[in-house]
């Protein structure tokens, strides 16, 4: 799950009250359906810093609520608001993610970028273009991925 880190950062998810919060004003289909759909609570969850000095993987949450309707969706003066969203045919959904922990060290894009031609070729993060605040983790991606954590970081 990406965020940017001023909009709202892992010490913000570990801030909040029993470090949970709804991750909200999803507005992707792709993105809705994997929280509506696929993640049930428990499953693991990579927290993504985007758009900021060195993106990259600074920790970990899991999902701590089943998929359910976006309240902002429907609330005129939430930042989310979608108009054409009904109550009744709710059109986008959120998930509530709890914080796990930080890394020991950020793992950094670049990094992650350097697997893009083998065992993270199909990962959505490294694909030119993708701009998805949601995205699908392998069990064979995540044991790669969390394996970096205490690897040497590349110089």
């Amino acid at each position: 799950m990406k965020s940017e880190p001023d909009a709202f950062s892992i010490a913000d998810l570990a801030a909040r009250p029993n470090r949970t919060e709804p991750w909200d004003g999803v507005r992707n289909y792709q993105a809705r359906n994997l929280m509506r759909d696929a993640m049930q609570p428990g499953d693991p969850v990579f927290f993504y810093h985007s758009n900021c000095a060195v993106p990259g993987i600074v920790g970990l949450a899991e999902v701590a609520s089943p998929g359910y309707p976006d309240p902002t969706a429907f609330d005129p003066a939430a930042r989310y608001f979608d108009p054409a969203s009904d109550p009744q045919r709710p059109r986008w959904y959120l998930v509530e993610i709890r914080y796990v922990r930080h890394l020991r060290r950020l793992i950094p894009l670049h990094e992650l970028k350097a697997y893009a031609d083998g065992p993270l070729a199909d990962f959505p993060l490294v694909r030119r273009g993708n701009r998805l605040s949601v995205m699908p983790v392998t069990p064979t991606q995540w044991e790669l991925i969390l394996g970096l954590e205490t690897s040497t970081a590349p110089a």
